[in-house]
């Protein structure tokens, strides 16, 4: 008899719960531990084995996370951070080895560069920065130092989509190690770890969490280079405290819901702004117009709330104008969360391998969960704002 794969929307529901060992509570509780005691002096001894051993080892809730991780990427295993950039500092630094050489996307998030730039150069490791869609010509790039090929799909406020795949299998023909900053997707609409990369790491601050009320980073991973990550991980001492763990667990029950929410609005509002006069272009991988739409297709099964546009030249006033009137649209760090946010970005100043001149003022949204034609409206009335 053939057994039936559960759909994700069932694993997010389901994963890292287990009522009949917390007498029958649905969810698994808040435990605040640090010592963990043993029955006897056997168990002390074989504590090594043990998966509770110490508070800063992990607790029955933050366990409970990782395991809802692996459900959630289609994971071998997961360990979880007190925010997204020590998850990437902590996959940095777990291939970080004098002389090693880094691949990572011109596209990624400005604090992996900046790690890769003020800490990795300090340990002798030299990274290069290659247009995100270079595709399977990447092999090009490739030396017999290089440890590591850093990817980010779509890229950080520009939102290029990479060709995952062939990535994976230049870098797989080498030996070399392959990670993903997979936090766009969520991993609701996109598991790179099924096509073949090593390990994807998310912000989990942001949609696993829901409700901007978190600091999480996850990164799940293939059993082979486990140990490796886990060793990292131990040895910098992270850990994350059992509520947050709670709080991100809980989120990832409504994240069906709210991912689709956040995939519908999204599209409607982008297309909305594509006929607008003032906007040069829309950033969204899911419109047709965008250059990656056709990878976008392949790869993804949704799109999240955030993208970007280009607004045509407006002096900084005009500008002020736009912004300072919303109220519905916030303006501040991170997104994923159900609110909806602008703020205007400058992408060109993280750039090396390629240029980023759009012709006009680059802002990043993310729409929330409000009703769309009210953010519609709302940027309606912004555009408007820019004529004095």
């Amino acid at each position: 008899m053939t057994i039936k794969t559960p759909g994700l929307d069932t694993r997010v529901t389901h994963c890292g719960r287990a009522p009949a060992q917390h007498f029958g509570a649905v969810n698994t509780p808040v435990y605040r531990a640090s010592t963990i005691l043993f029955p006897n002096l056997a168990a002390l001894e074989a504590k090594e084995s043990a998966r509770l051993r110490y508070g800063r080892r992990g607790t029955p809730t933050t366990h409970a996370l990782e395991d809802a991780i692996c459900a959630l990427e289609g994971s071998d295993r997961a360990l979880v951070a007190p925010s997204g950039v020590n998850a990437i500092s902590t996959v940095l630094m777990a291939f970080a080895e004098p002389g090693a050489h880094f691949l990572v996307t011109d596209s990624s998030y400005g604090p992996t560069r900046k790690f890769c730039e003020h800490t990795l150069r300090k340990f002798g490791i030299e990274t290069t920065y290659y247009d995100p869609t270079l595709g399977a010509g990447i092999e090009s790039l490739i030396r017999p130092e290089t440890r590591l090929i850093w990817m980010e799909s779509p890229g950080s406020q520009t939102f290029e989509v990479q060709d995952v795949a062939a990535i994976t299998e230049a870098a797989r023909r080498h030996g070399i190690t392959t990670v993903i900053d997979n936090t766009w997707s969520g991993g609701y609409f996109f598991q790179p770890i099924t096509h073949g990369v090593d390990i994807s790491i998310q912000a989990g601050t942001k949609y696993i969490s829901g409700h901007s009320d978190l600091m999480l980073g996850t990164i799940a991973c293939q059993a082979p280079v486990y140990e490796r990550l886990r060793e990292t991980y131990l040895r910098f001492g992270v850990c994350v405290g059992a509520d947050d763990a709670y709080l991100a667990l809980r989120g990832l029950r409504t994240m069906g819901v709210r991912m689709r929410h956040h995939h519908s609005s999204g599209i409607r509002v982008a297309n909305w702004l594509a006929e607008q006069p003032e906007v040069l272009q829309v950033l969204h991988p899911a419109l047709p117009s965008h250059p990656g739409h056709a990878l976008w297709k392949q790869y993804f099964t949704g799109a999240s709330g955030l993208f970007g546009f280009v607004m045509k030249p407006v002096d900084h006033d005009a500008l002020a104008r736009m912004f300072d009137g919303f109220t519905l649209f916030g303006m501040g760090s991170s997104w994923g969360g159900f609110e909806s946010l602008i703020v205007p970005s400058n992408p060109a100043v993280y750039r090396t391998a390629t240029t980023w001149a759009p012709g006009g003022q680059t802002v990043r949204l993310h729409i929330g969960l409000e009703d769309p034609e009210d953010l519609i409206d709302e940027l309606r009335k912004g555009l408007d704002r820019l004529r004095p």
